[in-house]
């Protein structure tokens, strides 16, 4: 399957670029002229995500967090990438309500909400070498009202 348009976009890890990437995905799949709940569903999936790779993959510090959006027919694949201190367990990690940081909030849902929201979720890491999260989505409406 050929990708019939993509964008790439790098940020600081910093929590205020988080509603930047948000605006940044939900702009991008507009092409594809969703409804508003799957707008809502992606820029949730993508808002954990992002979140997940500031918090435990940075843990605080600023590095640069990668986004690689592609739209292939009707799905939107996401990627979200960092090169942070990565993941020992992922099986463990995506157990609902596991969390290394207990002390916040809605700590331990993140995976949990990106594979609700999302049609699949994967999630790649390497401890020492930062995480890749990769989330599908198909978009039901077929009409591109931006496609030349």
């Amino acid at each position: 399957m050929s990708v019939e348009n993509e964008m790439k976009l790098e940020f600081d890890s910093r929590s205020c670029n988080e509603g930047f990437a948000r605006v940044a995905v939900a702009a991008f799949l507009t092409q594809m002229n969703p409804t508003l709940e799957e707008v809502a569903d992606v820029k949730t999936a993508l808002s954990e995500a992002v979140t997940n790779a500031i918090i435990h993959g940075y843990e605080g510090k600023v590095n640069k967090i990668t986004i690689l959006c592609h739209i292939r027919q009707q799905t939107i694949e996401i990627e979200v990438m960092d090169q942070g201190v990565g993941i020992q367990n992922v099986e463990e990690a995506m157990e609902p309500l596991f969390t290394t940081k207990s002390d916040c909030e809605r700590a331990g849902m993140g995976f949990s909400f990106m594979e609700a929201f999302m049609d699949s979720l994967q999630v790649q890491s390497e401890p020492g070498k930062g995480t890749c999260v990769k989330m599908t989505k198909k978009i039901l409406r077929t009409e591109n009202k931006y496609e030349r």
